[in-house]
């Protein structure tokens, strides 16, 4: 089958890989529907040392379950099911915490003999508790809102869980990527009256008001706070979720959040050390966040879409096929597409 590889940064080829086959009883093969390019894709996109054998990437899929072990139960042949971004049993005392990012028998895609998203089947391990069942559809715009269950919808929606968004709380966003986008969404869904965007892209902060934000920043660092203090009677907002990952965003989000609130981070943080001191301290500021567990929120996030609530595929704004996906990375790091969709 073809299959995407990363060589290192700015080396993507899409090649030739073994079929995967069932290993274990509890795996599962899925033949991909749809995938994706995810922003944290870009990081090793631009940074990866070279190397001689590429590495298989992506972790965004949906697609239909050709075969079955004899061990898993609850999905057969022809069934449409989504992958969250990290497989799990959904079984351990972590999963059942609603944690299954830290599941003690689950893994990465691509890792460890793993396969990854980005290409034309997966055999996907721990089958059972890891794949969710979709209602089968041949809708583009539905297959695109259930793909983005697998990770982007998911992650903005833990950034305002973590944060304790509701209907008595302001919210500020910061990134106008694909993620910062679903946050917004996540954050209206939850309750949010006042959302305020932090990005400088106009169709992406267009499609940010689309989806509830009430007021756009696009200036950065100590300007953007001051903005976002201006719009708040000098406060900040209750919330800041940060959904960037950079040093930069973190610190302005600390500067705009208010006394007693609470910064969420879900951008994969590409820094070691960051405005931790006295300052929040004295504040009595809660940083939080991290790896969204997408597996424990697709059930309540698929029922939203599939009544037609919220459309979180709007953030693809780019579709290319399997053969194209080298273009497509290209397109996001230079900043030409929002988030590109790949249909084998």
């Amino acid at each position: 089958m073809r299959a995407t590889l990363i060589y290192g940064a700015g080396d993507v080829r899409v090649e030739t890989v073994p079929d995967p086959k069932l290993s274990e009883p509890t795996d599962a093969l899925l033949r991909v529907v749809r995938s994706c390019i995810c922003g944290s894709d870009l990081w090793p996109y631009g940074s990866m040392p070279a190397r001689d054998r590429g590495v298989r990437i992506g972790h965004e899929f949906l697609g239909v379950v050709e075969a079955v072990g004899s061990d898993v139960t609850t999905l057969k042949p022809g069934d449409l099911a989504v992958a969250p971004f990290v497989y799990s049993d959904n079984t351990c005392q972590f999963c059942r915490e609603g944690l299954h990012t830290s599941c003690l028998h689950g893994g990465n895609w691509g890792a460890k003999g793993v396969d990854a998203g980005q290409g034309e089947a997966v055999r996907v391990p721990q089958a059972d508790g890891t794949l969710v069942k979709l209602p089968h559809t041949e809708d583009d715009d539905l297959l695109a809102s259930f793909l983005t269950l697998s990770d982007v919808f998911a992650t903005g929606h833990h950034a305002a869980v973590k944060a304790g968004v509701n209907e008595r709380t302001t919210v500020t966003v910061i990134g106008d990527g694909a993620v910062g986008l679903s946050a917004v969404l996540a954050a209206k869904r939850l309750g949010a009256e006042r959302i305020i965007l932090m990005g400088r892209h106009r169709t992406r902060t267009d499609l940010g008001r689309e989806f509830g934000a009430t007021d756009v920043v696009a200036e950065r660092g100590d300007e953007g706070i001051e903005k976002v203090r201006e719009l708040t009677n000098g406060e900040g907002t209750h919330t800041v979720l940060e959904c960037v990952g950079t040093k930069p965003a973190f610190e302005m989000g600390v500067g705009a959040v208010r006394p007693g609130g609470t910064v969420s981070r879900v951008g994969v943080p590409q820094y070691a050390e960051g405005p931790i001191g006295p300052s929040l301290f004295r504040r009595n500021i809660t940083v939080t966040g991290g790896v969204a567990p997408a597996r424990h929120y697709i059930p309540e996030l698929l029922e939203d879409v599939v009544e037609g609530k919220y459309q979180p595929g709007k953030v693809f704004d780019r579709t290319i096929g399997l053969e194209e996906v080298p273009g497509g990375y290209r397109a996001m790091a230079d900043r030409e597409a929002l988030k590109v969709l790949v249909k084998p």
